[in-house]
């Protein structure tokens, strides 16, 4: 039985505003972040000519591939993404984590829930030190993964 995705008008929401999202470690709320990119989700083609067939390829679907995920957030008297990212520095041994990353509304309700299965920090970033400049201190963690679940 082939699945359907129709959604009658009625059942469509309105659209979410990225008013607030949180990352969310074992149930617990680790960190408010300014801002997420790299929840991307990519599946490879393979294009195959079929002799005699000259209006067209076939085209079959591949593997699925997965962005990096970066998170970027102002800087605390926490070094928890710093240390981390120092897990393996040495030995190769990281730290995989599943987290979930959370889309809340204004009045704090979870409106969608990313869960990053087995993520682990490639890149830590610090701020750009600028006297010039009023802007937050800003720490950026970039984290490969092994998937995501998207649910609400």
């Amino acid at each position: 039985m082939q699945q359907q995705f129709v959604t009658k008008a009625s059942d469509e929401p309105s659209p979410a505003s990225v008013y607030k999202f949180w990352v969310e470690i074992e149930s617990i709320v680790v960190a408010e972040f300014k801002e997420c990119s790299g929840l991307t989700v990519e599946r490879d083609v393979k294009k195959v000519e079929e002799g005699g067939v000259n209006d067209r390829l076939h085209v079959l679907p591949g593997r699925s591939k997965y962005s990096d995920i970066t998170l970027k957030h102002g800087i605390t008297q926490s070094a928890d993404l710093w240390d981390w990212y120092q897990v393996g520095l040495y030995d190769g041994k990281v730290k995989r984590v599943n987290f979930s990353i959370l889309l809340r509304n204004v009045e704090g309700d979870v409106l969608k829930r990313w869960s990053v299965i087995e993520g682990f920090p490639i890149k830590w970033e610090g701020p750009q030190l600028n006297t010039e400049t009023n802007q937050v201190a800003i720490e950026t963690l970039v984290i490969a993964h092994h998937g995501l679940k998207l649910g609400d």
